[in-house]
């Protein structure tokens, strides 16, 4: 068994023992702060908490952390430990490559684009026929912000050439490699590090949307942003594939009502996003509202993202499908 498995089945023993859960509660695994003004990711996790627990369906949420990191959580997921876990879009990555089509720079033009592809595309559909048979159901997709931009804490980022002489934080080798093709370098660092590393200058800077640093109090040291409108800012809601399963008919139409009630009320909340970059402002960060030019210019060089080997060219092809015109 592996290492990180034990410690997130002792993570979840211990938790759930402190919190006197019994056998049929939900345990939902936050993945930011409890706040409901600047997380949407808590917006649909407490949504969705709410909806269970007003329709005889016990849930509790557990802080970011409290059940392990990213990797336990899905390790849990995938064993039956964990009913629910807020997390990010790629960590079903490793179980197939198909999910990371959301990531694709420029490919989609706003988050109902990316809903219709999911649901009248019929891909959420496919994700989950390539991730269930390893215990893992992707129940739904959340939008944590406006589309991401560029943070860094070295200069403002007006075109492809400011990005010269920037050590980026990367996800993963994928990043790493649109980086590059910006004329950027880019380091691997997990969420957790990311204070540090920006700090003593492992990286300097970050992709994500307006509210980042406002969210997790990186003002201090992020002094610039750049409104580049790169990708949907995307994380997902994974449950147990057994435990949906073993949900009793009224059970499982209880719990796909509070996905799509959370849903509706991730969308809403996306709305009330229009004023994140005054507070931005407010608080320090530099803001620079790219022109539309410039963001021709970053979609042009983005090109080597769709041909890192990552997604197959049969794969962009059907996302390119399944979000229509």
């Amino acid at each position: 068994m592996k290492y990180s498995k034990i410690l997130g089945g002792l993570a979840v023993a211990a938790a759930m023992s402190f919190a006197g859960a019994a056998s049929a509660q939900v345990k939902i695994a936050l993945d930011s702060p409890q706040d409901l003004e600047g997380s949407g990711s808590y917006v649909w996790a407490h949504t969705f908490s709410t909806y269970l627990n007003d329709h005889g369906m016990a849930a509790e949420e557990f802080q970011r952390g409290a059940l392990g990191g990213d990797d336990e959580l899905f390790d849990q997921v995938s064993q039956g430990l964990l009913e629910v876990s807020m997390s990010p879009l790629g960590i079903v990555g490793s179980l197939d490559k198909l999910i990371y089509g959301m990531r694709l720079p420029y490919f989609f033009e706003d988050q109902a684009q990316v809903d219709r592809a999911l649901n009248q595309g019929g891909m959420l559909d496919k994700i989950n026929a390539a991730t269930t048979p390893s215990g893992v159901r992707v129940i739904a997709v959340n939008n944590v912000g406006q589309a991401s931009g560029i943070f860094n804490t070295k200069k403002p980022v007006n075109s492809v050439a400011d990005m010269a002489g920037l050590r980026m934080r990367a996800l993963d080798e994928s990043q790493i490699d649109l980086y590059e093709a910006w004329g950027a370098a880019g380091t691997i660092v997990s969420w957790a590090e990311v204070p540090n590393a920006l700090q003593t200058g492992v990286a300097d800077g970050y992709l994500n949307p307006a509210f980042v640093p406002l969210l997790f109090g990186h003002t201090e040291f992020i002094k610039h942003y750049t409104d580049a409108g790169i990708s949907p800012s995307l994380r997902i809601t994974i449950v147990s594939e057994d435990w949906y399963q073993g949900l009793s008919d009224e059970e499982r139409t209880t719990v796909d009502a509070a996905a799509e009630a959370a849903t509706a009320a991730n969308r809403n909340w996306l709305g009330t996003q229009d004023a994140v970059l005054e507070k931005l402002e407010a608080a320090g960060v530099a803001v620079v509202r790219m022109s539309q030019e410039a963001r021709e210019e970053f979609r042009a060089a983005s090109g080597p993202a769709y041909e890192s080997g990552l997604l197959s060219a049969e794969q962009i092809a059907a996302w390119e499908a399944a979000k229509g015109n």
